[in-house]
């Protein structure tokens, strides 16, 4: 097909004439990126704290991952899953040996992986059961994807508008047991949770709630499945959050950072869940193809010991440092690992995420008063440390404190 080109309209006119509007766009036109920094159409750099929405985990273009995305393109882009492609199951094989025994599923995002979580739950009671046992268990504040059912099971009034009537089978319950206990019944074939709720506000879970839950599904047989599209991959310090919770979940989904930048996304299910998606009954036409599973294997390659021990190290020197800072904008700081939210007051967290932009920083809004942050998990002591002289600059009266890294 030829392309015509309007030489005079600029991207953002293109934007407007060409792209659905679904996206509340910042007005950035980003052309390059390299490590944690990206620049727009007119050369000004920013310090990106949130590289593709912690999908470029490890920086933009990191070397090694490029190095193996090149030599993989030359080789051989894409298989159908009908064939045998020794780059997922070197990939599984790494996945399981640093998670738990069981075996994985590819596909190609988040949503997509919690769909599948969904209806290996679902077939797994079915199986066992029968009809009648396909309810799934969330939690208020949860947030598990786009796709029709991942909105039904995500926790958030904001988010059940327009598209209805949504799939049956998910309930609600607050982050308690007695909350919990008064929505299960019969019919509940699973429990799905994140750990730390990213979208709801970057809020952990309490430890002895995880376990309780955990013990629960295992007195009556519900699946215990765990999301970990944005905890996972190293973001909280370990390669899966639940590693630090001491619990073992029955399916885990993961996406974001596992492919470095490409779109990647699966779960991994245990010994008891790994043969319930026969032949026939799940599938993914680009999950795990060869050129995102190359970038993946470069990821993990890269993601050893030392990172995830700095990951928590930088993690806990930013939201001390943001405490300490003394803005009368922050009201609270929490968060694991490189996953950070800070409690915005006196001024919308969309407003003082845009004043932040302006000063050369990129940061996420969660929720109705929440900055998140997801900086790269190669960040540097020096960037860390230009990423909070610009929240000085932006939060604070003209004067107070500078900050110095003496961590990692």
């Amino acid at each position: 097909m030829k392309r015509t080109r309007n030489k005079a309209a600029g991207t953002i006119d293109l934007y407007g004439r060409y792209v659905v509007p679904s996206y509340g766009r910042s007005p950035l036109v980003v052309v390059r990126g390299k490590g944690s920094w990206v620049w727009d159409d007119r050369g000004r750099r920013y310090l990106d704290f949130f590289p593709g929405y912690a999908v470029s985990g490890l920086g933009h273009c990191h070397p090694r991952v490029v190095a193996a995305v090149r030599k993989q393109a030359g080789t051989l882009l894409h298989l159908p899953n009908i064939y045998y492609i020794p780059l997922q199951a070197r990939l599984a094989e790494l996945i399981v040996e640093h998670a738990f025994p069981g075996k994985c599923f590819f596909c190609n995002s988040g949503a997509e992986a919690n769909e599948g979580m969904i209806k290996l739950a679902r077939k797994y009671s079915f199986d066992k059961y029968g009809k009648g046992r396909g309810t799934i268990l969330t939690l208020n504040n949860s947030f598990h994807g786009r796709t029709s059912a991942t909105l039904a099971a995500t926790g958030q009034d904001f988010y059940h508008q327009y598209f209805f009537p949504f799939p049956d089978g998910f309930r609600h319950a607050d982050a308690d047991m007695e909350s919990i206990q008064s929505v299960s019944g019969h019919d509940v074939c699973a429990v799905m949770v994140e750990l730390v709720q990213g979208e709801g506000g970057v809020l952990p879970l309490q430890r002895d709630f995880v376990h309780a839950l955990a013990v629960l599904c295992a007195e009556r047989d519900w699946l215990l499945l765990v999301d970990e599209v944005q905890t996972g991959v190293g973001r909280t310090g370990s390669l899966f959050v639940f590693q630090q919770y001491g619990i073992l979940p029955d399916v885990v989904s993961f996406a974001k950072g596992i492919g470095g930048g490409l779109p990647l996304g699966g779960f991994l299910a245990n010994e008891r869940c790994r043969k319930v998606l026969s032949p026939g009954t799940h599938a993914s036409t680009f999950g795990g193809n060869p050129i995102c599973t190359a970038a993946a294997l470069a990821v993990l390659d890269i993601l050893d010991e030392d990172m995830l021990a700095a990951v928590k190290e930088k993690g806990n020197y930013l939201r001390r440092a943001i405490s300490d800072m003394g803005s009368p904008y922050v009201a609270g700081v929490r968060g694991m690992g490189l996953m950070i939210g800070i409690s915005i007051r006196g001024i919308s967290n969309k407003e003082l995420a845009g004043l932040l932009v302006k000063e050369g920083l990129l940061c996420l809004t969660a929720g109705q008063d929440m900055l998140r942050l997801l900086p790269p998990l190669t960040i540097t002591k020096a960037e860390l440390d230009e990423g909070l002289e610009i929240m000085r600059r932006v939060m604070l009266p003209e004067g107070q404190m500078a900050f110095g890294y003496e961590g990692v």
